[in-house]
């Protein structure tokens, strides 16, 4: 029966009677499965899943987000010592929570004990439990160690993790014709981290990794993996607030000149507007671009802090050469995507050296806050891009400068913020916003950004629509409203336009998005919530191969229902619902379903644990495709996109062989109904499976 292309149709045809023997099964599954408690947190399950849409069909690798709220689990954040910063890398406080706990503290002293917290203006026994996992309150104040003894008493630990997909690509098989271009290497993923931690103060550490189809210990990888990354990190030595030598990211204002670290758009969490986070963070992720190397610095005394910064390292670009009379070899366009298994890539590899320095310079005093910054760029090739109409604005040339200066000031239950920031052919960038509490059960957010078709940046994650920030303007506002610890509602709406053209979009158009939320959580062990989003972007429509494609809207609407529980103490049970439909008058008319089951299981007192998940979705393209997030072993995760017909399930479990060492196991697999071929290129593979294993050691000492 095929999908129809209204909602209402659709959702009856869904839970048709086809579906009735599916969900029924459903029923069934707690008597038959074991399930877990997840070893990331469900709090950090939700962020992640808000923010990973963008990257598409692809598993997440920079995983420091999770290695944080891991380490704070084994060491919690002391909330009568940390300062804002501190706090704000929690990624769950908004800036007037942070404020009002600093103002508490300041005049009432110390917490005595975590519920205090309830007392703070803006802060719920909601909260709190999101907090808990990660925070302390300690009276003890301990003596920040000598670098000597952060050196020795720390904690080492080896991670090993190995994936494949055990049915071969067309890549992998050697009777194609394409023999010129194949993968070069294994179908095995593999990554090794070492990391030496003490506390949240000295870290420092090395990663290497193979994607599948990379060469190890052969060819043009004699010397192991594909990549590496190292770094030494200390915090607060005196005026040395931050020392990080090797590998690191650099986060700026707002994210316009600057921002390499993991940050959040739009989302059910609709006060998470605001960019926040340390300047300068540690890198130890196998993801191979959003990072410098080289060394970093912040001093501070009284209320100035100066941070600075050089790096040195090499790119994967298409290089061209240059047989015109000039004679001058380019780049057309850097690549991103880290993979070196066919010649191409390969012969990418390392072609272009990148020379990046800059540094910022802030000052805080009471409630006012102000930052100078600036960046600059060095390439040994010049960037060049295809004569597209959507790239005369596009980065060209061999350097590259930006500066600006971001600002906040908070007064009560009021905190503004933005940055502005220039690029060197003086082109603006603006963005500006605002957090109210405008009463004890209701909050407001407002953003406004202003970007020029012309502002050129790299290495940047502001606030706005686009994946970078350049030929935008917009206004976002967002509500919360939560009348009692048990209902909630969360709304925001989105305006934005895009002067220039763009990608796919062969003229200048508008769009719009609006989401609402409404989540019901009467105790600890229950949580329902319901969400319709309204999405509405312009795209070129050709259905006739005109000579010039005109420019329509196509309004794309989404519902979600998801419910979670804890029938007992060590399981969580999690139930999703997913529709989506477009407007059956615009291009794009399709529909799409989906729906899941996830079953979380962690025994007390016992060293193993387990969870398995199964999925169906049915979609009538790839436009109306859904995502859904999957979190697995520790430090993996990854946000799927589902189209045509078919299931998936998976299953987890790991088990402390010691107090040193636990191993994880994972099993996936993905049947499509009807389908001969899956993927595309050379990750096509013959037949309607596809399944992956992966297995992961942590050994620590």
């Amino acid at each position: 029966m095929k999908c129809t292309c209204t909602a209402y149709r659709y959702f009856i045809v869904c839970f048709g009677i086809r579906r009735i023997f599916f969900l029924f099964t459903y029923s069934l599954l707690p008597v038959f499965v074991f399930p877990q408690t997840p070893d990331i947190p469900l709090t950090a399950e939700h962020q992640l899943e808000n923010n990973m849409e963008d990257n598409g069909d692809k598993e997440t690798e920079d995983d420091t987000y999770v290695q944080q709220m891991q380490q704070y689990s084994k060491h919690p954040l002391n909330l009568n010592i940390a300062g804002e910063n501190e706090l704000r890398q929690l990624l769950v406080l908004n800036p007037l929570q942070v404020h009002h706990l600093v103002l508490y503290r300041n005049f009432l002293g110390k917490f005595i004990n975590i519920y205090e917290l309830q007392a703070i203006p803006g802060w719920s026994i909601e909260l709190i439990e999101k907090l808990r996992p990660y925070v302390s309150v300690s009276n003890v104040v301990e003596l920040l160690p000598v670098l000597s003894k952060r050196m020795h008493y720390g904690e080492h630990s080896i991670l090993a993790r190995v994936s494949q997909t055990v049915e071969r690509s067309k890549g992998f098989l050697r009777d194609t014709s394409t023999t010129t271009n194949l993968y070069q290497g294994s179908p095995q993923k593999i990554l090794l981290r070492y990391r030496y931690q003490f506390k949240n103060l000295l870290q420092y550490g090395i990663v290497g990794e193979k994607d599948a189809g990379e060469q190890f210990l052969k060819g043009k990888q004699k010397n192991g993996f594909d990549f590496y990354t190292a770094h030494f990190f200390a915090k607060d030595m005196g005026h040395i607030r931050v020392l990080a030598l090797g590998d690191f990211t650099v986060n700026l204002g707002q994210g316009l000149i600057q921002w390499q670290s993991m940050a959040f758009k739009k989302s059910a969490d609709v006060l998470n507007i605001k960019r926040e986070g340390a300047i300068l963070r540690p890198y130890n992720s196998a993801g191979e671009i959003n990072f410098h190397r080289g060394v970093g610095i912040t001093v501070s005394k009284n209320k100035w802090e100066v941070t600075a910064f050089v790096s040195l390292r090499k790119l994967d670009a298409n290089f061209i050469n240059d047989t015109t009379q000039n004679h001058e070899d380019f780049i057309s366009s850097l690549q991103t995507s880290g993979y070196h298994r066919t010649k191409n890539e390969l012969d990418d590899k390392g072609i272009e050296r990148q020379l990046a320095f800059g540094g910022n310079i802030s000052c805080k005093h009471r409630g006012w806050h102000i930052s100078f910054n600036g960046i600059r760029y060095k390439f040994s090739y010049p960037l060049s891009r295809s004569p597209e109409p959507y790239n005369l604005y596009a980065p060209a040339g061999r350097s590259f400068s930006n500066f600006g200066f971001d600002y906040s000031y908070t007064l009560k239950n009021m905190h503004l913020f933005g940055e502005v920031s220039s690029s060197d052919n003086l082109s603006k960038a603006f963005i500006s916003g605002f957090l109210i509490s405008v009463a004890p059960a209701a909050d407001l957010g407002l953003l406004y950004r202003n970007i020029s078709k012309a502002y050129q940046s790299f290495y940047t994650n502001a606030f706005t629509e686009s994946s970078f920030p350049n030929n935008e303007h917009g206004f976002y506002a967002g509500v919360s409203i939560h009348p009692d610890g048990v209902w909630r509602l969360d709304a925001y709406a989105d305006l934005y336009q895009f002067p220039w053209i763009k990608f796919r979009v062969n003229a200048a158009s508008a769009g719009n998005d609006y989401l609402f939320q409404l989540l019901y959580k009467p105790s600890k062990g229950l949580e329902i919530y319901s969400r319709f989003h309204c999405e509405t972007k312009a795209i070129n429509f050709n259905p006739g191969q005109l000579v010039l494609a005109p420019v329509v809207p196509q309004p794309r609407q989404n519902w979600r229902t998801q419910f979670t529980c804890k029938p007992a103490p060590e399981m969580v049970l999690t139930e999703r619902v997913e529709i989506c439909w477009f407007n059956k008058k615009n291009p794009g008319s399709g529909a799409g379903f989906l729906t899941y089951l996830n079953l979380l299981y962690k025994p007390l007192s016992k060293p193993w644990s387990g969870g398995i998940r199964l999925q169906y979705f049915e979609t009538d393209d790839y436009n109306s495709r859904i995502y859904a997030y999957e979190s697995d072993i520790m430090y993996s995760f990854s946000t799927l996109a589902f189209y045509d017909k078919g299931f998936r399930y998976y299953i987890n479990a790991n088990y402390d062989v010691n107090n040193k060492c636990t191993v994880w196991i994972k099993w996936e697999q993905t049947m499509y109904k009807g389908k001969t071929l899956i993927g595309s290129g050379l990750d096509e593979i013959r037949g309607n499976k596809k399944s992956g294993l992966k297995l992961q050691v942590l050994y620590k000492f």
